[in-house]
């Protein structure tokens, strides 16, 4: 039986580097979980019941997002036991957070790939999951300076 793989990010650039990875998602019964916004609502129609829509929300939003963040961890937690992954594979941000911890609550294995953008600073989201992660990938030589345990495996682009 092949692997069920959850391919998680928010959206914008997050997404556009995990969606590099699309060569490998029929390797796998996987899912793909992002923001839902205008931008990517395309992805329902190419994915179809494979891909999933947690609630867009930013930081920005210094009023609204508490809220938003919440009611994305309870849909996380759903989510999580309707695919029932055994990987994640995340290149984050505030959206795959939460669902990381879910799932390393429920034994799933978590890859991490650091962002493009960071060439020799952490991101809060990478200072998070680090220690979670089973498999953490920076995409820079320089980043093994700040994630001594991290794989160094070059740029995803």
């Amino acid at each position: 039986m092949s692997k069920r793989v959850l391919f998680i990010a928010s959206t914008g650039g997050h997404l556009k580097e995990l969606m590099q990875l699309v060569k490998i998602f029929d390797k796998y019964d996987y899912s793909l979980i992002t923001e839902k916004t205008k931008s990517n609502l395309y992805l329902k129609d190419k994915y179809k019941d494979r891909v999933h829509f947690l609630i867009y929300g930013t930081k920005d939003h210094i009023l609204t997002y508490p809220f938003k963040l919440l009611a994305n961890c309870f849909k996380s937690l759903w989510l999580f036991f309707k695919i029932h992954p055994d990987y994640v594979v995340t290149t984050g941000v505030h959206t795959a957070g939460p669902m990381c911890c879910i799932a390393k609550i429920f034994g799933a294995k978590i890859i991490y790939i650091e962002t493009f953008a960071n060439i020799s600073t952490k991101t809060i989201t990478g200072k998070l999951l680090y220690p979670l992660s089973d498999l953490f990938i920076v995409q820079w030589e320089s980043m093994l300076k700040l994630y001594p345990d991290a794989t160094y495996g070059g740029w995803i682009f």
